[in-house]
């Protein structure tokens, strides 16, 4: 009976060479096909066998959909979301598909050698699929480099394909699919319709690729916005054993030019420095932690001055030839098992720190320290020694990164002893610190991490030294440069955009499409078409091109690995619902810090879509952003409601406003909603005029001028009256005007002594002051003093006379108590506010 066959199909056509190079130990037969195919004798599964080992190139098909879908004059974009996607193969003129098919014939099983990653995983069941295997004969071989001693352990224990991480995949290609072609069909036809000098062709989308040049584009805008900031600093010297020092001082730099001329003639007043504290500590700097993908790429870009695409095709190439292990891994955390003696010791013959690592082994290596284990490959680690001769310039530089690193997660602790003397003039604090190296450790392997030693005099405590000279020194605050690539990558990784493999398409994509440009020091420039873009998607909505959505996709696709989300399309209604919703952006939610959109349908509401809250607004009048304020208590932005030119207007917090923080507010606001003049409307809620809050300037303490004469209310100033200054009762429509046409009007922290009503401030116009001296500034109370009172004029009330005879009313009795700061018990109406 011949032995079965076994067919092994690698992910390149390199990594397949060198698993029959391993398997058949060279004896080897290959043919030609649409890739080669390598046949040779072995045992599998503990009998005699007949090997095939084949490859793909890549993944074998591609989502699209279908030819109906792909005239863009006849598809609405919009309909792309609901249409059918079709898998075609991704590369026809390879026949990579019947090249399967027709090597498949008469195997008894399959070994799946693909990247083990999720990708590699969805191409495992794209080869299941142009194989026709039965799932039963199908085997997964999991493994980290291509080294002899890597792929036997793989071979001796093969695990099953993962299903659940294949359809991740799926679902991601999809949602890319329909996102970023809906998108990019739309607003290429939109703008190449409109504009006749655009320099791209394709005006692209992409979930990815936009919040990666987001980041970009906030960067630029960040430093055209910058407004730099003068500061001041003392630079006091001495001059000990024939060398200068230059003392740091402890409040580093101040923003105030008459203080720190103050300080500079305190201590040059003074000129004598005492020595006030003399400490020595032993400091260490760890040894990093083992090496993955991203970490990789940033040190290629930011010290090796390669871009991140590159260096993954150095980095796969590196590996394929079996000089490193697998480059694309979350990983930093070794596993248990690892054996660094091994790796080590392939470096001893290395001419360049082959020395190094003899020592390591002869004096004992450290295990490294604890790193993060994403469950994919180990740390990128070298797996056989390499001189420059034999890589080319390039590939030994990224090289001789990968071994001197991993020889540093091995090596010593660096440890430096630290001496910081403190110094004492004219009251002011100064110090100078000094270090010295004991131990290099893993530093002496990666000398650009290395500890300087920095030598300093010889002081004691109590010692009195004259200052050479102080220098004031004055200097400007500088706006942030532009986004380097190896910032990008670490902002991507923060928020999630992309994979460790799909990092450096994203960023090589944005660069492609005239989007950013890559400047001196990898530097990445925002082109005008990238930044209209982002603006433009900022105005529409911004989660556009904020990394949250891609973010969240991610979190679905990862359940969808794990075998938690079943079906694909609750993934597509999760992500896509809030397409229907109306709306329009308008103020920032201060849980999320996302902003929530307003929808002015009655019941007229607010809607997080991220948090999927919803906030209730007063009913009547117009809602708009009330100066980009913040509550104090829950960080929410403030609104201002405005019933009209006639009317009055009052800030709110929608949080607030929908959970009233204080207990015993609500009698208030059943007031608000059952009042005969005083209907807020449905769901009434805690606008700031009715907040007891000590400190917020927009709350009733703040704003709260005296009893109103209509009702048991409160009359509050408006804050956005001006120039037709008003007060307005936080309970009825009851409207008090002020002076005018005044610059201003402001409250004070000051009560009249007659009826305990706030002082206001009023600024008048220069030309219409009522002043005598011509001046504008002046304080009192609207009730008891003369000037003001004359300029007071009431609408839709029983006369002003009513005031004057009562305190500071503030509604109904009750006591609450406030989840802020300084809440305390509700006071009589009659009475003041000087117990909040």
């Amino acid at each position: 009976m011949a032995p079965p066959k076994v067919l092994m199909v690698a992910e390149k056509p390199s990594i397949a060479l060198s698993i029959a190079s391993v398997l058949s130990r060279g004896q080897m037969f290959t043919r030609k096909g649409s890739t080669e195919v390598h046949e040779f004798e072995g045992k599998f599964l503990g009998s005699s066998a007949r090997f095939k080992v084949t490859s793909v190139i890549g993944h074998v098909f591609s989502v699209d959909f279908p030819g109906k879908y792909q005239d863009w004059t006849a598809t609405d974009p919009l309909d792309l979301f609901q249409a059918q996607v079709m898998k075609t193969e991704s590369n026809p003129k390879a026949h990579i598909c019947r090249h399967l098919n027709q090597e498949a014939r008469g195997c008894r099983y399959l070994v799946l050698w693909l990247d083990c990653d999720r990708e590699g995983e969805n191409i495992c069941f794209e080869v299941i699929e142009s194989t026709g295997f039965n799932i039963n004969d199908v085997y997964r071989a999991r493994f980290s480099s291509v080294t002899e001693k890597d792929v036997l352990k793989a071979l001796d224990n093969l695990v099953r394909p993962n299903r659940d991480e294949a359809l991740a995949v799926d679902a991601r290609q999809e949602i890319d699919l329909k996102v970023g072609v809906a998108f990019t069909r739309f607003q290429t036809s939109f703008f190449q319709g409109k504009y006749g000098n655009l320099d791209s062709r394709v005006i692209s989308y992409g979930p990815c690729q936009t919040p990666t040049l987001g980041f970009c584009v906030q960067r630029y805008l960040q430093i055209n916005t910058f407004k730099p900031e003068k500061f001041w600093s003392l630079h006091p010297y001495i001059i000990l054993n024939g060398y200068e020092i230059q003392l740091e001082w402890q409040r580093s730099k101040l923003f105030d030019m008459n203080v720190a001329m103050m300080f500079h003639k305190l201590v040059t007043g003074d000129g004598l420095l005492e020595v006030t504290e003399i400490s020595e500590k032993q400091e260490t700097k760890g040894r990093p932690v083992g090496l993955n993908t991203v970490n990789l790429l940033k040190v290629a870009s930011s010290a090796l001055g390669f871009g991140p695409q590159m260096a993954m095709q150095l980095a796969e190439r590196l590996y394929t030839q079996g000089f490193i292990s697998y480059p694309r891994t979350e990983s930093t955390a070794y596993p248990p098992s690892f054996d660094f003696r091994a790796a080590l010791s392939a470096q001893t013959n290395n001419p360049t720190w082959g020395n190094y690592v003899q020592g390591l082994l002869t004096n004992g290596y450290q295990k490294p320290r604890v790193g993060t284990d994403a469950g994919d490959h180990p740390p990128i680690t070298p797996m056989r020694s390499a001189a420059e001769d034999m890589l080319g310039n390039d590939a030994w530089k990224l090289y001789q990164y990968i071994c001197q690193y991993f020889i540093g997660t091995v090596s010593p602790d660096c440890k430096y002893l630290r001496r910081k003397v403190e110094f004492s003039i004219g009251g002011e604090s100064f110090h100078c610190t000094g270090q010295h190296v004991i131990t290099k450790g893993f530093t002496a392997i990666m000398p650009w991490l290395a500890i300087n030693d920095k030598n300093i005099p010889s002081f004691t405590k109590g010692q009195k030294i004259e200052v050479s000279k102080v220098d004031l020194y004055e200097g400007s605050t500088t706006p942030p440069d532009y986004l380097s690539e190896s910032e990008l990558i670490s902002l991507m990784e923060k928020n999630g955009i992309g994979t460790d493999a799909s990092i450096p398409v994203h960023i090589n994509n944005i660069c492609e499409r005239n989007y950013v440009q890559v400047q001196a020091g990898r530097k990445l420039v925002p082109t005008t078409l990238g930044i209209t873009l982002v603006r433009g998607y900022q105005s529409i909505d911004p989660d556009l091109c904020l990394p949250d959505i891609r973010s969240f996709i991610e979190q679905q696709i990862t359940l969808i690995a794990k075998g938690q989300i079943e079906d694909m399309d609750a993934l597509f209604e999760a992500q896509f619902s809030t397409l229907a919703e109306s709306g329009r952006i308008l103020s920032k939610c201060g849980k999320c810090l996302r902003y929530m959109k307003y929808i002015s349908a009655q019941p007229s509401r607010l809607y997080c879509s991220t948090c999927e809250e919803v906030y209730n607004l007063p009913q009547k009048g117009t809602i708009k952003l009330y100066k980009e304020l913040s509550c104090p208590l829950d960080n929410f932005e403030l609104l201002i409601c405005s019933m009209g030119p006639e009317g009055k207007s009052f800030p709110l917090c929608p949080y607030c406003y929908s959970n009233p923080p204080f207990e015993g507010i609500e009698a208030l606001i059943n007031t608000t909603k059952t009042g005969n003049s005083g209907k807020i409307g449905k769901e009434a809620g805690m606008p700031c005029n009715l907040c007891p809050h000590p400190t917020c300037p927009n709350s009733l303490v703040s704003l709260g001028v005296c009893a109103c004469p209509e009702c048991s209310g409160t009359l509050v100033l408006d804050p956005v009256s001006a120039p037709k200054w008003r007060l307005c009762c936080n309970m009825c429509n009851c409207i008090v005007f002020l002076a005018q046409g005044a610059h201003r009007i402001s409250t004070t922290q000051e009560r009249c002594n007659e009826c305990d009503s706030l002082i206001i401030e009023v600024d008048f116009n220069k030309k219409t002051t009522p002043l005598e001296d011509g001046s504008t500034l002046h304080r009192g109370c609207i009730l008891c003093d003369e000037l003001l009172h004359s300029h007071v004029e009431m609408k839709h009330g029983r006369g002003f006379k009513h005031m004057s005879s009562r305190g500071r009313g503030r509604g109904r009795k009750g006591g609450y108590r406030g989840r802020g700061r300084g809440g305390g018990k509700m006071m009589d109406p009659k009475m003041s506010f000087r117990d909040f």
